[in-house]
């Protein structure tokens, strides 16, 4: 019997254990944060470069805040979309001002109403797979009518002591 109780309570505190350590490591992340992607390429001539004399030229990009959870949903935009010159695959981006902004856009034959909208999946994506999931979890929770038949039988079934 006591070999029994220490195998029980050895695996209760291997099992309690890894739990707490995995839900440590299990956080998921939420919250603000800042997306850059690049929606025109810029010719590479020197007034793109990013630094004189480097080989790195900057492109045209949208940079909006969005709130959004496992940086893969994005639930809603917290600012709007503004155009930007970015580097490629980094964060690195420079803010224009309108003129500078007009002009690369009129140099370029641009159209900048386009260049501002954001995906389907950007703006309304996070929005449904957070409705899908809490459809589910509702649909879950609320007891079926087949539940309530069998308990409904069961009772009828079940003798009563007296």
């Amino acid at each position: 019997m006591k070999r029994f109780t220490k195998k029980v309570l050895f695996t209760s505190l291997i099992i309690i254990g890894t739990t707490i350590v995995m839900s440590a490591k299990a956080r998921i992340p939420f919250g603000k944060i800042d997306k850059i992607e690049i929606v025109a390429d810029l010719p590479n001539e020197d007034k793109y470069l990013t630094v004189q004399g480097s080989k790195d030229y900057l492109d045209l990009a949208t940079l909006h805040q969005e709130y959004n959870i496992a940086w893969i949903f994005p639930i809603w935009i917290t600012q709007e979309p503004k155009l930007v010159l970015a580097k490629k695959d980094t964060d690195f981006y420079y803010e224009l001002t309108d003129q500078q902004l007009s002009e690369i856009i009129k140099e370029n034959k641009l159209d900048k109403e386009s260049l501002l909208q954001l995906g389907f999946y950007t703006r309304y994506g996070g929005k449904i797979i957070l409705l899908i999931v809490a459809g589910l979890i509702l649909y879950g929770i609320m007891p079926s009518k087949e539940e309530d038949e069998e308990d409904e039988e069961f009772k009828k079934v079940q003798p009563t002591n007296n």
